[in-house]
């Protein structure tokens, strides 16, 4: 594909799908139901929002419809045909279909078409995964006000990332005290098109247990607010390493947030809507444990407030790593936390390996 280095897609269609051109076939299909509606009859005050609403469609549809040509020339072997316009459109369909960033609604999520129509066999599994991931917010902080996503994994115990922690919490050397007059919690909520109060429970950052020093990895202690609910049983966190990693179904669960540095041409801009910092749960696969190296490497569709994301196999549910990071075009990057296991750290806290 043309333009990789600047890509925002982390595997080529090649490697997502199973088949070219039954994609192409299904994209292509959708496109006919999006028929702009007529302006005609809206009133005076709603025809500039009603004209936006109708070219981002159009828009949309002409990337989409780019895409396809695209991977019809792919499954032809006419790569080297392929246009710059083609190969945007590919990388959208990606998004949109074979590593889509589904959006979160009444702590559900919509059914699937194509590759990812099994997750509708995993719905109960995935809603329970969905309801121990929360938003890591902050009060207090010069100019944040979230940072990215923590998931439970003990008693009273979430895991994020030591970059996540470093924002609100600092070392005196014995441990880990917040930063003087900023305080922290966890909302599992803010899901799009939620209440104002974010549609679901919210725990307070009561301790920070522990920042680790080797990988990027931060534990903190929750509790519920005066009045509030009791804290659900932790995610189960694989204890061993899962067989055949390479192109094992993943998938992360998290708060995806706009960044201008990475996101590119106002046209994938439209294809989303705009919609960032709202719960999504993301499918995808763990591509290679890096030798060596305490990383995990996947292809979920993730941006900057997936930071401290859990990235849980699909077949028994199990979180296996800690997503931290990516680079567009490479791959995405996770601790593989079962190599965890005997961590001092981690046992201190309890974690809950199965």
């Amino acid at each position: 594909m043309h333009s990789r280095r600047r890509s925002p897609v982390a595997a080529g269609p090649e490697q997502v799908f199973s088949d070219l051109r039954e994609v192409a076939a299904r994209v292509k299909e959708g496109l006919t139901w999006e028929i702009p509606e007529s302006l005609e009859e809206l009133p005076a005050a709603e025809l500039p929002a009603g004209q936006i609403a109708q070219f981002a469609q159009q828009e949309r549809a002409r990337v989409l419809s780019a895409g396809v040509s695209g991977l019809e020339k792919l499954a032809e072997g006419r790569a080297d045909e392929i246009g710059d316009d083609e190969s945007f459109g590919m990388e959208a369909i990606v998004l949109l279909e074979g590593r889509p960033a589904i959006l979160v609604q009444n702590h559900d999520f919509a059914p699937q078409q194509g590759d990812w129509a099994v997750l509708d066999g995993h719905r109960a599994a995935i809603r329970e995964s969905l309801s121990r991931v929360g938003r890591v917010e902050l009060s207090g902080h010069l100019s944040l006000d979230w940072l990215g996503t923590a998931f439970l994994v003990g008693p009273d115990v979430v895991l994020t990332n030591r970059h996540v922690a470093a924002e609100f919490a600092r070392g005196d050397g014995a441990g880990w005290t917040f930063q003087q007059g900023i305080s922290a919690r966890l909302d599992m909520g803010e899901e799009y098109g939620g209440d104002a109060e974010g549609g679901g429970p919210a725990y307070d950052v009561v301790e920070v247990l522990g920042i680790h020093e080797d990988v990027d990895l931060a534990l903190l202690r929750v509790a519920p607010p005066a009045g509030g609910g009791a804290l659900p049983a932790p995610l189960a966190v694989a204890a061993d390493a899962p067989a055949d990693l390479p192109g094992r179904p993943v998938y992360c669960v998290g708060y995806p947030a706009y960044d201008g540095r990475r996101n590119e041409p106002e046209s994938m801009r439209r294809i989303f809507m705009d919609i960032y910092n709202v719960k999504r749960l993301q499918p995808g696969t763990a591509t290679e444990l890096v030798p060596g190296q305490n990383i995990i490497k996947h292809d979920c569709s993730t941006l900057g407030g997936n930071s401290g994301s859990p990235v849980i196999d699909l077949t028994d549910h199990r979180v296996l790593g800690l997503h931290f990071g990516g680079r567009y075009g490479f791959g995405n990057f996770a601790v593989p936390l079962w190599q965890l296991v005997e961590d001092p750290l981690l046992a201190r806290a309890e974690i809950n390996f199965v």
